[in-house]
């Protein structure tokens, strides 16, 4: 499903570097199938994204290496893992759609955030993308600086 940004979004964790490191090719939003205890854990905002990468499985697609911390008010028997593989939500065709692409050569599927929609429920925003090269990476940060000095002339300009 392509998101829109109708609703309001309560973010819990950010991947800031992803579009640093990878041109973003297309965004998808899904739910993750969670245990009671990783939902309280991420109402206090205790969660990483930074290292994840959603993978296929048999059964659909997970996302590997996201670590959600164990909620402190609950009992040790009853905590998750921390760092265990957790399944998306998706429709059929949308997994077929990011199987076919992720099996091309380059692509790769990367969490941009994970939120909390208006309804309460639990969001993973991730997307295919590409890995960039060094001068791509250049290329951006020189184009964000260019941009950069544009708004604070326009900024000057308009003071005076």
């Amino acid at each position: 499903m392509i998101i829109s940004t109708e609703f309001k979004k309560n973010i819990i964790c950010q991947n800031k570097k992803a579009r640093y490191e990878y041109s973003i090719e297309e965004v998808f939003e899904a739910g993750l199938v969670l245990q009671g205890t990783e939902v309280k854990a991420l109402r206090s905002n205790k969660a990483s994204i930074q290292e994840g990468y959603i993978s296929q499985t048999d059964s659909g697609l997970e996302i590997v290496n996201v670590t959600i911390s164990t909620y402190k008010y609950t009992a040790i028997t009853k905590s998750h893992n921390e760092r265990r593989s957790r399944k998306l939500l998706l429709h059929k065709k949308e997994i077929n759609k990011i199987t076919g692409l992720i099996s091309k050569k380059g692509y790769t599927a990367i969490p941009l955030s994970l939120y909390f929609n208006s309804k309460g429920m639990v969001k993973l925003e991730f997307a295919l993308a590409k890995g960039k090269k060094l001068y791509d990476k250049r290329a951006a940060l020189k184009e964000k600086s260019v941009l950069l000095e544009q708004k604070k002339d326009l900024k000057y300009r308009i003071k005076i």
